[in-house]
Order: structure tokens, then sequence, then C-alpha cells
């Protein structure tokens, strides 16, 4: 997903500058030699407040990612326009005193303070989430190790367990599964017989999974399996050891849990540095829990 980076933001401005919107309508001095752009330029002053081209990238790489996707000379244009909006709103609201207003100064305070928050624990996760780790993740807990246990299965499902019931009924007296399947399932995949093909257990809900994997090829469930979706009769068609991950399938989860662990250990760490009081809502002072003793579950 393409986003709107530094680079792309000063290949715009050069854009920009070429583009015939801003040319000039008399031939250039051919003596002329080309001045060098200024590496931030100015896109706008309100009240001489300038709004530079990094302030539009900052303000592009805070857009949703579909916006993100925008074509460079709509995007630009729009960014530029909501710069001059915010800073005129601000010039109106420093006219109106507001900023001296004690909980508009509250609010300011606690929005600055959650981006400090912010800043200090990006900075410490980002220093711990680093390719380097995950790769030596991957090592540790993927490379040279089998794959999960999956199942090879196919699957009827049914609206009522009554239904359900019936299709065993059947299956017990020689019925075909798939062509069972076919007649009853209402998945999207009975056209197929039911085939789900090969899966682990955490691909599937709960009790689906369960029930898939307690049977041995060639068997079918005897009772009725219920989940959010219905009630299902499987049948198991094979098993094996399924093939490794490869980086690129798990980097993104190890990527979370390294992010999830470090949050962790930052939150940890700041707390071990200061000293926490904590009261009651009548003022008095709250029971402390034992080191390593839980606080709740």
């Amino acid at each position: 997903m393409r986003r709107f980076s530094s680079i792309s933001a000063i290949a715009l401005a050069a854009t920009l500058i070429a583009a015939p919107v801003f040319a000039q309508t008399s031939a250039p001095a051919p003596a002329a030699a080309p001045a060098t752009p200024p590496a931030d330029p100015v896109l706008a002053t309100v009240n001489g407040a300038a709004i530079h081209m990094s302030d539009v990238q900052s303000a592009a790489a805070s857009l949703p990612p579909e916006m993100q996707q925008m074509k460079p000379e709509q995007l630009f244009p729009l960014l530029v326009n909501q710069l001059i909006d915010r800073q005129a709103l601000l010039v109106a609201a420093h006219a109106e005193s507001l900023d001296k207003d004690a909980k508009v100064q509250a609010l300011m305070q606690a929005a600055a303070n959650e981006q400090l928050e912010n800043a200090y624990v990006q900075e410490q996760v980002g220093s711990q989430v680093t390719d380097a780790a995950v790769q030596a993740e991957f090592n540790k807990d993927y490379a040279g190790k089998p794959g999960p246990a999956q199942v090879d299965a196919r699957h009827i499902l049914v609206k009522t367990k009554a239904e359900a019931e019936s299709i065993i009924t059947q299956l017990e007296h020689g019925a075909d599964f798939a062509k069972l399947a076919t007649k009853y399932s209402i998945d999207p995949g009975a056209k197929d017989g039911g085939e789900l093909g090969w899966f682990s257990q955490d691909e599937m809900v709960q009790p689906f999974a369960d029930a898939a994997f307690a049977l041995k090829p060639g068997q079918y469930t005897k009772t009725p399996v219920q989940t959010q979706f219905g009630w299902h009769v499987i049948l198991c068609e094979g098993k094996r050891t399924g093939p490794a991950p490869t980086l690129d399938e798990v980097k993104d989860q190890i990527r979370k849990n390294l992010a999830d662990n470090a949050i962790k250990a930052t939150l940890n760490a700041a707390r071990n540095k200061v000293k926490i009081q904590i009261f009651n809502p009548d003022g008095t002072p709250a029971a402390t829990p034992a080191a390593g003793t839980p606080t709740g579950k």
C-alpha cells in the first residue's frame, strides 16, 4: 500500500513546479541559471505564519490508507487548504483568547501529554522491533521445525440439529458424503462436495476444529457439531504435519508479538521507576498487593 513519503512529496513538489499551471507565460531568459529550490519550501502563509512542504508531508502521513492512494495532484491542494483552514481557525481561537481558558488549557495539556507518551513508547518499541529481531524470532520459533498439524476435511452445514441428524442417519446407511453435501449444505463450498481442503486447528472456530481433529481419516462426526454458523457434519479425509511457514507468512505476527512484549516491558519499567499510591473512592489508601500478587482476573 503506497504511502505519501517524504521522497514522493519532494517529487510532487518538483512536479508542481514544472507543471503548466505554475509555468511562466513568457520565454525564459537564456542566461539565467535555475535557482536551487529550497529544501522545505513555503507553500502558503496565514497572517505571516508559514505552511511548509514538511507540514504537508506530515498531514499526508496521518491520513487513512484509502486517502493516501489519491493522485498527488488531487491530494496536494486538499492538504494545503486543510492546513490553511486549521491555521485560520487557530488565529481565530487566539483572537478569542481561548488559549487562556482553563478548560482549554487542560485539554491542550492532556493532548500534549498523550503525544509525549506515544512518542516515548514508539521510541522504546522501535529500537526493539527491528528486522534483525524479527529474523531472530523466526529462527528460534519456526526455522527447521515442523509445521502445525493439519486435517483435510469435508463438511455439511445445515440450519437445524434435526437436519444434521438426518444426514448422519443417511451416512450410516451408506450415502455418499460429497453428494449429501451438494444436496443439503448451505455452505458456499457445497458445490465442491463440502470440500474444505487442508487446515490447521487455529484456522477454524473451536467447536469445529476440536471435532475435526478428533476424527481419524475416513471417520465422520456421529453427532452434529454446532457453531455460530449452524450445525455441521464433518468428514475427515486425511491428516498430516503441515509445511513450516516462511518468514513472509509469519513476519507480521512476529512483529506484533515483539511490539506487544516491548510495550509491556516499557510500561513495567516506567512504573518501577516511580512511586505509586492508590486511593479508594472515599479517599482512604487502597490495600497494596504484595509483589507478584495478581491484582485481578
